[in-house]
């Protein structure tokens, strides 16, 4: 079962269980659609793997199968402006 991180790991935007612009890759890695397409280039800066959309969880589903709580932020060689 997906982690489902409530982050992109890259600019800290949320990302709730529902959201379609959440891009994850296969250690489920959690991105942003923008950070994923425009800083990353749809490669996952800890793996290098591709970036892919993450699937939703049904919000029935979240009841017995929660989000993940725990927000998770990238290790950047360079830190830029947020």
């Amino acid at each position: 079962m997906l982690e489902l991180r409530p982050n992109c790991e890259w600019c800290d935007r949320d990302l709730p269980p529902d959201a379609p612009e959440a891009r994850i890759c296969s250690f489920e890695c959690t991105f942003c659609a923008t950070c994923a397409e425009t800083a990353l280039n749809h490669r996952c800066p800890n793996c290098q793997g591709e970036l892919v959309r993450r699937p939703v969880r049904p919000q029935n589903k979240l009841v017995t199968s929660p989000a993940s709580t725990t927000r998770v932020l990238a290790k950047r060689e360079e830190q830029d402006d947020r």
